[in-house]
């Protein structure tokens, strides 16, 4: 029985708490994922027993899941998925078979039965969408190429997840038809929607999106709708609802109106995500959690250490670099909600016992919380494990060589990082004053296209010390970098004082106050955007 008056004064109480637990989480520099779970259980039926408003909670919580995927999909075009998808059905089929036979043999061997180790086995190969791109969005890396290619795969779990699902609802005898019948009927659904959405897209979406950009909040509106829409209609279907909202997405991403869709619903979709992890900590059942300590340390363990390594051999394997493979596996270190509900199933169906599901819970508990601080400290991670992570390095990365192996051939006086609005711009200066000009870029995108001037951009990153030290930088003058991150900036400087580089080094700052710490790392010049630029107008303007 609920203790308070109505779902407003819950709503109210539980927003402060979160917020309250989300400022002492934030003091004590842990990731918010982390400290929303542990308001779910704080107010959940294992511990206070605050939420009532179950229904009221998930109906959020489904929102926000939507409009994660939505906009992750705005990002996105056709030709990218196109690129992507051979990997990514590659890593994502060949580390779920990895996973489900090796975790078969470990639960067996700590002496489960055949059925209950199948659902542990199985548990333990899906990782959590939602949280993974929220960390990646977070950190701005779904548009690199780690994080497009761990999208990919992620997407791929998901699609195998419904096939699960279909099979264990057939065994359960809760559907009459068979299991190659249930999976054919979702694939002809399947190609059915991706026609229709095709064709909506390709004929009715571009007029009707002109008609009501005329109204910011209406186009928002639209957004916000056209997503749920789909959401509702991939999970009618016999998919999941993260598919369909992606599908969404993905349909809108070659309209001019991508990014301000995107741009107005981060905030909405940050709120209503909060709903998400308080939920998934809510369901989690403490009373469960003691009678396989030792069982769920040593699947913990495999989930953490496995899954990433046999994602860097497959990718290693395809041809991508250790880096990439490194960033893209830890991606899948940590079982998912999927993981919980495929765990009820079994639980309902009488498969598994109420330990066994206590089991996969405290793997879910230790996974992802481990796994959220592993991708946020991924890069500081990479760089302590690189001279050990060698064996998954190709002499010849073809994946990514015709991309980040630029000419090594001198004719260049500036090495450019970042191609965005205010990298090109400064592109066009420099060569407009007779420079010659290498850009670097992340994004696959800009290195498939070109700058804007329609000069190559090559690919590579500013925090990988192994391309920069690739790169001619005997021949160059200047190191201009516009990355908006201060430890990307500190990172570029500290590689290539360490590399002996002699020329001369121009890193930008968004903020004032990095100005003197990336001085006092070695930066030759500081560019302050807007502080120039009200500089020169002023100049112009006196003038």
């Amino acid at each position: 029985m609920t203790i308070f008056p109505d779902i407003l004064s819950e709503m109210a109480v539980l927003l402060l708490v979160a917020a309250a637990i989300g400022a002492l989480g934030v003091r004590l520099r842990q990731p918010l994922i982390v400290s929303f779970i542990a308001v779910g259980i704080l107010v959940g039926p294992s511990v206070l027993g605050w939420v009532s408003a179950e229904d009221e909670v998930d109906l959020l919580a489904k929102l926000g899941i939507t409009l994660l995927l939505f906009i992750v999909g705005l990002k996105l075009d056709l030709h990218i998925i196109r690129t992507m998808g051979p990997v990514a059905l590659a890593t994502g089929l060949g580390q779920v078979l990895f996973t489900s036979v090796v975790g078969y043999v470990i639960a067996l061997g700590f002496g489960m039965t055949p059925v209950a180790a199948l659902y542990v086995a199985v548990a333990l190969t899906f990782s959590s969408t939602i949280i993974i791109v929220k960390l990646l969005s977070d950190k701005r890396e779904v548009d690199t190429l780690h994080g497009r290619i761990a999208l990919g795969f992620l997407i791929v779990q998901d699609l195998v997840v419904v096939l699960v699902m279909i099979g264990l609802n057939a065994l359960g005898g809760s559907t009459e038809s068979t299991i190659s019948q249930a999976a054919i009927e979702v694939g002809v659904k399947g190609l059915g929607f991706v026609v229709a959405i095709a064709l909506v897209t390709r004929y009715v979406l571009p007029r009707l999106l002109h008609l009501l950009s005329h109204s910011q909040e209406l186009l928002v509106l639209f957004g916000v709708a056209w997503a749920v829409a789909l959401a509702a209609a991939g999970a009618a279907l016999g998919f999941s609802k993260e598919v369909g909202a992606f599908v969404a997405g993905v349909s809108l991403a070659s309209t001019p109106f991508r990014d301000a869709l995107g741009a107005r619903l981060v905030s909405l979709r940050d709120f209503l995500l909060l709903f998400f992890f308080i939920d998934l900590g809510a369901r989690l059942d403490l009373s469960l959690l003691g009678a396989h300590l030792v069982e769920a340390v040593a699947f913990s363990v495999f989930v953490l250490i496995g899954n990433p390594l046999i994602v860097m051999i497959i990718m290693g394997v395809l041809g991508y670099r250790k880096r990439t493979g490194f960033l893209a596996g830890l991606t899948v270190a940590q079982i998912s909600e999927f993981s919980l509900i495929l765990g009820a199933l079994g639980l309902s169906l009488g498969h598994i016992d109420r330990e066994t599901m206590g089991l996969i819970t405290l793997v879910g508990l230790i996974t992802i919380s481990a796994s959220t601080y592993m991708i946020l400290y991924s890069h500081p991670l990479y760089e302590k494990l690189a001279p050990w992570l060698r064996i998954f390095e190709r002499r010849t990365p073809h994946r990514e060589a015709a991309q980040d192996q630029p000419p090594g051939d001198g004719n260049n006086d500036v090495l450019l990082f970042g191609m965005g609005r205010y990298g090109a711009r400064i592109a066009q200066a420099l060569r407009a004053r007779g420079n010659r000009v290498m850009a670097v870029d992340y994004n696959p995108e800009l290195v498939r296209f070109g700058d804007p001037a329609g000069y190559p951009v090559h690919y590579g990153d500013a925090e990988d010390p192994e391309f920069v030290s690739s790169l001619p930088l005997s021949q160059v003058q200047w190191v201009v970098s516009t990355a908006k991150e201060r430890n990307v900036n500190q990172s570029l400087i500290h590689t290539l004082r360490g590399l002996g580089y002699a020329g001369r080094i121009a890193v930008t700052a968004h903020v004032p106050v990095d100005v003197r710490s990336l001085e006092n790392a070695g930066a030759d010049v500081v560019l302050v955007p807007y502080a120039d630029a009200a500089r020169d107008a002023v100049d112009r303007l006196l003038d």
